[in-house]
């Protein structure tokens, strides 16, 4: 048994997970000590200025402190900070790496798409064989800056990372209006509309027998779908949801007001500005790549990281 740290540092969060790991011929087993989520909003207008603002590092160093105490406490072994599509983007990342190493003591990894598209799978997919969904599958990681899709059975075989995240295009087309404008709402759909046409030049979508989604865009709505009155992780992970669903809960959050979505039950704070572009971008997944239903986890590239580290 090892017990890791694994911390990612997305656009729109930053979270920790502290696990003891046990490897076996039997794939082994994953256990949760510490299972944090602070929402940052690192990639704030990185889309526009392509820089890391002040106050976003601040945020995110603050939480990343807190971070660093409980993996003392809880004695990890081993710790691996990952960035994503925000840290990839920025041209004073430095800024960032010099802060992580003197919370963390180690270097973060800015790293590529397909890397992240890699860590996702291994983290989404170790626990689905109890559900025995038909394969392959088709995770898709929907992020606060980019998309990630990848294709696989036991391991990856296509992977794509695109520019389509909820905080990415909620800056690039519906930072104003409570709701959003049908014309700010079209604008979105082109986009991803766009970026979905660049996945099937990688990616057999076609191939995939399931759809799996992750991160906090695709949870949230799965909370919602399912009628939860607070943010139930347990009747969340590996639900599973039908396009019917998922359709109508993007219909009602982009025809909401701000006020209205923040007062749904299973609604983080840090995500009322931006759920409704992330489920719009699921939406568009399973409208253009055919799929009647998504199979949700709550298990994605945190736990990919900490499996690496194994």
């Amino acid at each position: 048994m090892t017990r890791v740290a694994a911390v990612d540092c997305g656009t729109n969060s930053v979270r920790l997970l502290i696990a003891d790991v046990v490897t076996g011929d039997d794939g082994g087993t994953l256990t949760d000590v510490e299972r944090r989520m602070e929402i940052v909003r690192l990639g704030q207008g990185v889309d526009e200025t392509g820089r890391l603002a002040p106050e976003a590092l601040d945020r995110t160093f603050t939480a990343m402190r807190g971070y660093a105490e409980l993996i003392d406490r809880h004695g990890a072994e081993k710790t691996r900070v990952v960035a994503t599509s925000a840290t990839r983007d920025a041209a004073n990342r430095a800024d960032f790496v010099t802060g992580v190493v003197e919370i963390f003591g180690v270097v973060p990894e800015v790293i590529t798409g397909d890397e992240e598209a890699a860590l996702s799978f291994t983290g989404a997919t170790r626990e689905l064989a109890a559900l025995r969904p038909a394969r392959p599958y088709l995770v898709v990681d929907i992020g606060g800056g980019s998309t990630e899709f990848v294709l696989g059975s036991s391991s990856v075989q296509a992977a794509r990372s695109v520019d389509i995240g909820c905080v990415r295009l909620t800056e690039r087309h519906l930072r104003d209006g409570d709701p959003p404008s049908p014309e700010q709402i079209t604008s979105a759909v082109a986009d991803i509309e766009s970026a979905l046409a660049l996945v099937r030049e990688t990616v057999p979508v076609d191939e995939a027998r399931t759809l799996v989604g992750l991160a906090g865009s695709v949870t949230t709505v799965a909370g919602i779908a399912l009628d939860l009155p607070e943010y139930d992780s347990e009747r969340i992970h590996l639900s599973r949801i039908t396009a019917a669903q998922v359709h109508e809960v993007t219909r009602d959050l982009l025809h909401a007001t701000r006020a209205e979505r923040a007062a749904i039950g299973v609604m983080h704070p840090g995500r009322v500005d931006v759920i409704g572009t992330g489920a719009l971008i699921l939406d568009r997944v399973m409208r253009e790549y055919g799929f009647g239903a998504v199979v949700v986890s709550e298990r994605d590239i945190l736990d990919g990281i900490a499996w690496s580290l194994a």
